[in-house]
């Protein structure tokens, strides 16, 4: 089975839900043409392939070729990205991260998600704003600064530099793009460098001072695997939870669920709403794997180097896996998806965003609890993201 399906199409990017459901019904898997490898589209299938150990996120070495050279401060960042390892070094890599970025530390920043969002909340426009602006965007970036141990009043710049460099994983990639993330991603690393020599002689009570104490079997993180490290959890975390707040608040103020706001986004129904949001309408659509070995799947033949596109967002809907997936039901008993993926490279990130979701917006829902839609919601040509451009509310 083939697929044809531009994905900067308008239609698709504004709902790319029929075409998934479409491919689904035909067949597990399809060859998508456009990207020039097989995809995944079942719940069963995209689980499988993210568990497999027989594929990785890395390309087997003799099929890399040398980095185009404008792009070569991007790639000195990503070459150290755990995101993009397999085997033995994304094991330590992951370990030693997983030594600093502990779930007690991510719990105790519960408090301080709950006053940052009633800081921004008392900062809310009087006319009609846009809530990621005043909202969805400076939440995690602010958080993410104080974890790692950088001043928050960097934002705007971690902002520009996070959304730069993101851009090089999106359909609509072109030579600007490009040579925009390798600035950013120059400036994103002399920033972070600069802080990891400073918290060498002048430790604090922060991510990065952690990241330089972490050790494993006698090993400690490089410098570079450091940085990396550093604007992996920037970059993924605050793409994920903008358009997870700003996807999610679209859904809950639509007609009929705004009625029932306050009830479904209760400390109680809070955890159930953030799964069916996850589930719903994920921010990561898609996540590419490289076959190491051949490999018979779904009836098809991978063969070593062979990628494939594991669709997050499609296997979300499979009628498989739930009833009436294609309804937003906040009331749905809770099972588990892919929004943040499944095996060696589930999102490290995940307790956090899911900490950000359930403290977030019981506050938002509770302080605005008449906020209605100002505008209707569109999504931006982003994809494999999906997120909108803009929530225009008004409260």
């Amino acid at each position: 089975m083939t697929l044809n399906q531009s994905p900067t199409d308008p239609a698709f990017v504004q709902n790319p839900y029929p075409v998934y459901a479409r491919a689904r019904a035909a067949a597990p898997l399809q060859f998508w043409e456009d990207y020039g490898m097989m995809a995944a589209f079942s719940h069963e299938a995209v689980q499988t392939l993210l568990k497999d150990r027989r594929f990785g996120r890395e390309i087997p070495a003799e099929l890399a070729r040398p980095h185009p050279s404008h792009l070569a401060p991007f790639y000195a960042i990503d070459d150290h990205s755990m995101l993009e390892l397999d085997g033995d070094t994304h094991k330590r890599l992951r370990g030693l991260v997983l030594r600093a970025f502990t779930s007690r530390r991510i719990a105790a920043l519960g408090p301080e998600i709950a006053a940052l969002s009633h800081q921004l909340i008392d900062s809310f426009p009087s006319k009609d704003f846009d809530l990621l602006t005043h909202f969805a965007a400076p939440l995690p970036v602010r958080i993410i600064a104080r974890l790692l141990g950088v001043p928050e009043e960097m934002s705007p710049d971690l902002l520009r530099w996070s959304n730069a460099m993101v851009a090089m994983y999106q359909a609509r990639r072109d030579r600007a793009v490009e040579d925009a993330a390798a600035r950013a991603a120059a400036d994103f690393s002399d920033f972070i460098r600069s802080y990891i020599e400073t918290r060498r002689t002048d430790p604090r009570d922060d991510l990065i001072t952690q990241l330089i104490a972490a050790e494993e079997d006698g090993t400690r993180l490089s410098t570079d695997e450091m940085i990396a490290t550093c604007i992996l959890l920037l970059n993924a975390g605050h793409e994920a939870t903008v358009h997870t707040i700003g996807n999610g608040m679209a859904r809950l103020l639509s007609a009929p669920l705004r009625a029932r706001l306050a009830t479904h986004c209760a400390p109680a129904a809070i955890a159930a709403t953030t799964e069916e949001i996850l589930r719903h309408d994920p921010p990561l659509h898609m996540f590419t794997r490289y076959a190491y070995e051949e490999v018979t799947l779904f009836g098809h033949t991978f063969r070593r180097g062979d990628q494939v596109a594991l669709m997050l967002a499609a296997a979300n809907r499979d009628p498989a896996a739930w009833t009436d997936p294609e309804t937003f039901d906040p009331t749905r008993p809770v099972k588990t998806n892919s929004a943040f993926g499944a095996g060696a490279h589930f999102c490290i990130g995940a307790p956090l965003a899911r900490l950000e979701l359930t403290t977030a917006l019981p506050i938002l829902a509770a302080r605005c609890p008449q906020m209605q839609l100002a505008a209707p919601p569109e999504y931006g040509d982003t994809y494999h993201f999906h997120g909108l451009t803009a929530l225009r509310v008004r409260v």
